[in-house]
């Protein structure tokens, strides 16, 4: 079951650089930013992703 979770996770993870990339593309310009491109969204998408997986599996443990 986990290895078929995380090919699940592939699709959001491009669907969520990409959301991520455009939502800051319109915040940036208000906040006096620039914009970034999609490998640094893949990367910040991927950081945050990696420092919340613990967390949530933490989580998802203490429930059982």
């Amino acid at each position: 079951m986990g290895y078929f979770s995380i090919l699940a996770a592939i699709p959001g993870f491009f669907l969520s650089s990409f959301f991520f990339m455009l939502l800051w593309g319109v915040i940036a310009p208000k906040i006096g930013m620039v914009s970034i491109d999609y490998p640094l969204s893949m990367l910040i998408t991927i950081t945050l992703w990696i420092a919340v997986a613990p967390l949530t599996a933490a989580s998802a443990r203490k429930r059982k």
